[in-house]
Order: C-alpha cells, then structure tokens, then sequence
C-alpha cells in the first residue's frame, strides 16, 4: 500500500522560485567569454572611427565601436626587429614591455654597433619559463577552453603552442579559402564543435588575421569596389581609378632623410609598391589596402552573427586591435618601421559585460596591456610576469589615461635606431643609425600637427610643422629629451643616442 502525503500549497511556488532564483545566480555567476581580434598592419587613420574622412567601409566594427569604447591613444610601443610583429605580438602574449621579452641579442662585438655603448638585459627579465604565464596559459589554468587562428610566423610560437585548439595558416589571397575567409571559417567550425558537444566551458578565441598585411591581393569585388588592381609589373605604374582612396594628407614622394634600415623590405620590394611613392601607386596600393581591409569586416561579421545566435555574444568581451600601423605613403613611407603616429599607434576596441557604450577615451595604452585587462575582466589572479597595466580604471572612467608618458623604439636597422616620447600634446622623434650619418630631432605639438606635417609638406601654420630647431619651443624640447632617457633607462633600453650620457657595457 502507497503512504500518500498531501503536498503543501505553498510547496510549488517555493520551488518555482528556487528555481528563478538559482536561473537568475548561473547567469548572474557566469564567467565571460573573450574574442581578441587581432589584425595585421592596419592604422587607425584607416578607419572611420579614427579618421571620419576616410572612405573604409567597415560596418561591423563601426557596431563593435558603437556599442564598446574606443581608446584613441593606443600604441605598440614598439621593436627590436624589422618584422615588427615579431616583438609586438611577445608583448600581447606576454603582457611585457618590449626589452623585456625573449629575442636575439648581439653575441659578440663584431655583431654590435661600435659607436655606441650597449648594455644587456639580465636574462631574468625574459623567464625561462614565460610560456608558463602566457595568454593561452593562463586562461588554460583557469578553466577556460581556448582557441586560436592567425598567420604562421613572426610571432611568439611558444606562447601560440598553448592553446587547446590552434588552426594557424598565412592567408594573404583574394579567394575564400586563400584569404581572410579562411580565419573566419576556422572560428565559425569552432563554434559549431562547442555548439554540437553542448560545452559550456567558457572560451578565449584569439581570432587573428594576415591581411591586411602585403601582399594586398584583395577578392575581386572589393578590387573593384576601392578601384584598385592587384598589381605585379615592376616596370609599369597601376591604373589610375577615381574609385581608389585619395592621397593621405601627410603623404611625400620621398622622406627628407633616411629612415635608417638599408634594404629594408617593406620600403623596397612590396609587390606592387617597390621604392614608389608616386600618386597612382599609392592610391591602388590603399584601395588594395582598403579591400582586404574590409573583408576582414565582413568575416567578423559572420563571428558576431554567430555569437549572437548562440546566446554567447551579452556574455563575450570582444577586443579589436591590430599589431601596429603603417605608412602606405604617409611621410614618403610605406612599411611599419618608424615612429609616426600612423604606425606607433593602433586601433584599439573593446566591447563586453559593463563596457560602456559609445564612450571614447585617450588611454595611453600599449598593447601589453591587454593580457593584464582579459585577466583583470575573467576574475583571475594576476601573475607576478605581467609588467603591463589593466585598463579597468579607464573603463570605469576614474582615469583618462593608464600611464602620462609613453615611450616609442624601432632598432630593427642601424643601431641604435629611433626613439620617441609622448607627454600631452608634444612628442619627440630622435633618430641615429647609419652609424652616425642620420642624427635628427623632431619635435610636434599633436593638437594643433596631429598629422606631425614635416616642412616638405609646406603647412602655413607655424605649429604645423617639426618644431625641433625652433628656438621658442627649446624648453620644450629639453623637457621631453629628459623624459626619453628617463624611460629609456627604466625599461633597460640596451642603447644610448648620441648625445645622451652613455653606459658602462656589462657582460652577460
């Protein structure tokens, strides 16, 4: 015989709201998703966000912008080598500043340059174990199931080894599967496995391109769309076309001194740039630009689409930066070896859980600051090997800016190479290389020269121009050079300029 115990009335409405209750604390305990986005030679002025003049269709970013906050004072900081990549994308694995990270150095004298003293890093500024504590790792630990597309090469392949899933490829074509597609399709297949398995495992992607990286061979209807071709014959110039972008307004024929790189690739044998800097090269080589450009917004498109129909994208940081900028003309330039602000700087969107929307802020951020911010925003302990800065009290607007100085390096050519320091509204450009036949200051007011016009581009305004030999601004200029060894000394930059205090050579 069955005992039948009466239920209470008010036992149903309990459990029901036991059950609201315990719906509304998983979603409310949720861990979040990260999507990083990381793109390949792209300036911010490429994109409306950052330059409302030019003609870059990007929709999709445009809705990320919209609907995150966009940082206007974004930076690389910058490179010890010619493929520059190389040691800015140690920094967003890393979260390390740039001579503080695994690389080549000098072994013996005939390597270094004679004219200048060097001083090493001790070797415990780049752990043995920093893999350990990389971006796929860390979040790895954390019970995050991490994936990861990109181009192969120049990059930090130790830190790319440890995520779970990786599908790397160079994809630089105009085809679906030879182009930017092919990264999207890598994520798109990714998500559908994670849909299939029901995993409810929270993930990082790390969602990377190759374009718009050269060679710019775009999809023929982008081509078409920016007016450009994709160019091969050394001997001829490209078609002109109304379509292509118009000339950057700070764009020269050729810049007033060199840049310090002989042979450097990217200002030398770029399929179908060479050394020209003519008007009909660069407006085709920027409508290419532009049409791989664009497809790389289309792609993410497909991401986001898909996250949305997932239900993942309310609970997804979603991060959109590129590994640095580039000149395509600007200043009589063409690759991402220099210190303008069209290649130092980078675009920088991120768009989540409590991001405020449509808010812009300078921050003054490098890219090694990102690691620190996805481990500040996923809850997770900060290791002690993270050198940058999490960008939370931006977010939370109780600051404008992480750091008020910020230091610029390429030595990837001639040693020592470039330098800058950016404090406000002025920054100092120092260049020595070619063993001491290019020693030449720079000195700009960004508010009233924000694209740093040189005297080659004949401005009329008396602050739109290199401010360096000006007597009235010598203080300025004095300033700003104490402020750059000063930096340079605390981030163990190896080298002195000519005319700072040198250092003592220690031995490794």
């Amino acid at each position: 015989m069955r005992l039948m115990i009466p239920v209470p009335r008010w036992l149903p409405v309990v459990a029901l709201l036991c059950a609201v209750c315990a719906s509304h604390a998983t979603a409310a305990d949720a861990r979040p998703n990260f999507l990083v986005i990381v793109v390949d030679d792209q300036s911010p002025l490429d994109l409306k966000i950052y330059n409302p003049d030019s003609p870059l269709d990007t929709p999709n970013i445009d809705r990320l912008a919209a609907a995150g906050m966009v940082f206007d004072g974004a930076h690389h900081m910058g490179a010890w080598s010619g493929a520059v990549c190389t040691p800015s994308r140690h920094m967003i694995m890393t979260g390390r500043t740039v001579w503080h990270l695994p690389q080549r150095r000098p072994k013996n004298a005939k390597q270094r340059n004679q004219n200048h003293s060097v001083r090493y890093p001790d070797e415990k500024l780049a752990p043995k174990d920093l893999p350990e504590y990389t971006m796929a790792a860390i979040f790895n630990r954390a019970g995050y199931d991490t994936m990861r597309t990109c181009k192969k090469g120049n990059s930090y392949a130790a830190a790319n080894e440890q995520f779970t899933v990786v599908h790397d490829a160079t994809k630089r074509g105009g085809t679906e599967e030879s182009g930017s597609a092919w990264h999207g399709k890598q994520v798109l297949d990714y998500l559908a496995q994670r849909e299939a398995a029901s995993d409810e495992d929270p993930f990082l992607i790390y969602f990377g391109f190759s374009h718009p990286h050269d060679t710019r061979d775009g999809t023929p209807e982008l081509l078409a769309k920016y007016g450009a071709t994709n160019h091969k014959d050394r001997k001829s110039l490209p078609p002109a076309n109304p379509k292509q972008p118009p000339l950057p307004p700070n764009h020269l024929e050729a810049h007033p001194f060199h840049h310090g790189h002989p042979n450097l690739r990217d200002e030398v044998n770029v399929s179908g740039v060479w050394e020209r800097r003519d008007e009909r090269t660069i407006r085709n080589e920027l409508g290419r630009e532009f049409a791989c450009s664009e497809n790389i917004d289309i792609q993410i498109g497909k991401v986001l689409q898909r996250l949305e129909q997932m239900g993942e994208l309310d609970n997804t940081y979603i991060v959109y930066t590129s590994d640095h900028g580039m000149a395509i003309g600007r200043h009589g330039l063409q690759g991402k070896q220099n210190l303008y602000e069209h290649t130092w700087r980078v675009p920088f969107i991120i768009q989540g859980p409590g991001i405020p929307k449509g808010k812009r802020a300078i921050g003054n951020l490098y890219l090694l600051d990102l690691l620190p911010t996805l481990v500040d925003l996923a809850k997770i302990e900060r290791p002690e090997t993270l050198e940058g800065k999490s960008l939370q009290p931006v977010i939370r607007g109780d600051k404008e800016v992480l750091r008020d100085v910020l230091y610029g390096v390429y030595c990837g050519g001639t040693k020592p190479g470039m330098r800058s320091v950016k404090k406000g509204n002025w920054k100092l450009i120092k260049y020595d290389a070619l063993d001491g036949k290019v020693r030449e200051t720079q000195l700009f007011n960004l508010a009233a020269n924000p694209l740093e016009y040189l005297p080659e581009h004949h401005r009329e305004s008396e602050l739109e121009t290199d401010l360096a030999e000006n007597p009235a601004y010598a203080e300025k200029r004095q300033e700003l050079e104490a402020l750059l060894l000063s930096e340079m000394q605390r981030l163990d930059d190896p080298y002195r300029l000519w005319d700072q205090p040198q250092v003592a050579e220690t031995s490794r």
